[in-house]
């Protein structure tokens, strides 16, 4: 029981992370109208924080090496709870650009540790199972957090959106105070610039690699997915907020069977098969989206297939690199996730605006699935190739 409400509290900050991320898309127009900027400068403030995320990852696991996983991880909310609270009190546009840059640093950190926490505190084989737990949060928050945050920011306020983030972050300290050990694992001492060593190792570059480009096809599709229903599929655009908890629903699914399934098979084989199913899920939307009903069942398949990639990656992730230097290997995971962010939105908006329809960024998601795919190939038979030669290496020792 004290380890589900270990990983309940790690769940509880990746619901206020979720939320704070991902709600800003639906509040744009009414941020705009209030701050009076135009809505493609309103859209840099999505762009300011996933900029926090990728720089703050590793710096904040550096600066922070000495502290035990517990600490860090508090510390790390305490900085969400206060730069998401610097939000409710933006006087002007450029007080709100840099709340949101400073308030997306602790993201990728937060979920990089606590991975790692929630690996620990697994029985031998749940480990995937314990890290989908954690990441339950953030499907949650696209579940019924952006939902009711983007609610709230159209009809009262959006300073009011960040209020109800900075109350989870509020929440969140309390239960990492009272629920999560204050020591989990072995805790090293040493000067954190010597973790920095990871990135001599090819294998942290090819995880980067596949972090940065496979999950790049979900934000290809869901960057687009309210013109797709509306012009393509024929849905009422009153209907959309009910499509986006069906893509939620299914990520929130998605995400718990990809735990069950890394736990039942290897991570790498995983990774590819959710790929490939990935890839023709994308197909499948790309030619059935003018029809209304199959439009709709794909929706919640492609958010299913796109988040049970999370926890297999997750995972392969931790495995990559054999250091003691997990908490940053960890951490990169969100930071390149958030680079597959702004790479699949940007990539999908390409072939629109050249005047090929909402449809085909659903092309751009699936030819990313492929690199990804690709990627992950290479990886495994590199590390395959690898084993076999240190077991040879073991053998001549004997």
């Amino acid at each position: 029981m004290k380890i589900q409400k270990s990983l309940l509290s790690l769940a509880l900050g990746g619901l206020g992370i979720g939320v704070t991320e991902f709600t800003m898309m639906g509040m744009l127009t009414d941020v705009a109208n209030d701050l009076d900027v135009s809505i493609p400068q309103a859209g840099y403030l999505i762009t300011a924080y996933a900029l926090g995320v990728v720089i703050g990852a590793p710096l904040l696991v550096l600066g922070m090496n000495r502290y035990s996983p517990t600490k860090t991880l508090i510390v790390l909310m305490v900085l969400f709870t206060i730069f998401n609270g610097l939000s409710i009190i933006a006087p002007d546009y450029h007080f709100l650009l840099l709340s949101r840059f400073i308030s997306g640093l602790p993201h990728g950190a937060f979920f990089g540790v606590g991975s790692v926490v929630a690996s620990r505190l697994a029985a031998k084989g749940k480990e995937a199972q314990a890290v989908s737990i954690m990441f339950s949060g953030l499907t949650v928050a696209n579940l019924l957090g952006v939902p009711l945050g983007t609610y709230i920011g159209h009809h009262f306020s959006w300073r009011y959106t960040f209020l109800l983030i900075a109350l989870i972050g509020l929440l969140t300290i309390i239960a990492l105070k009272l629920w999560l050990p204050k020591t989990i694992g072995k805790q090293k001492r040493t000067n954190p610039w010597e973790d920095l060593a990871i990135f001599r190792d090819s294998n942290v570059w090819f995880m980067i690699l596949i972090f940065s480009v496979a999950p790049a096809a979900l934000f290809a599709w869901i960057s687009y997915i309210a013109p797709l229903m509306s012009e393509v599929s024929g849905i009422a655009e009153q209907h959309l907020p009910y499509i986006m908890v069906l893509a939620g629903l299914g990520m929130f699914v998605g995400n718990l069977i990809g735990g069950k399934l890394t736990d039942s098979f290897s991570a790498p084989v995983v990774v590819i098969v959710v790929l490939i199913i990935q890839m023709l899920s994308m197909l499948t939307t790309y030619y059935t989206a003018s029809i209304a009903w199959t439009s709709l069942v794909m929706t919640f398949w492609t958010g299913m297939t796109t988040f049970a990639l999370v926890p297999s990656l997750t995972v392969l992730l931790l495995n990559s690199v054999k250091s003691d230097s997990e908490m940053l290997v960890a951490s990169l995971g969100p930071a390149c996730f958030n680079i597959a962010n702004a790479l699949g939105a940007f990539l999908g908006g390409v072939p629109i605006e050249q005047g090929y329809g909402y449809a085909s960024p659903l092309l751009v998601g699936t030819a990313m699935t492929a690199g990804g795919i690709i990627i992950s190939l290479f990886y495994v038979r590199r590390t395959k190739s690898e084993n076999y030669a240190a077991a040879l290496c073991q053998a001549d020792k004997h």
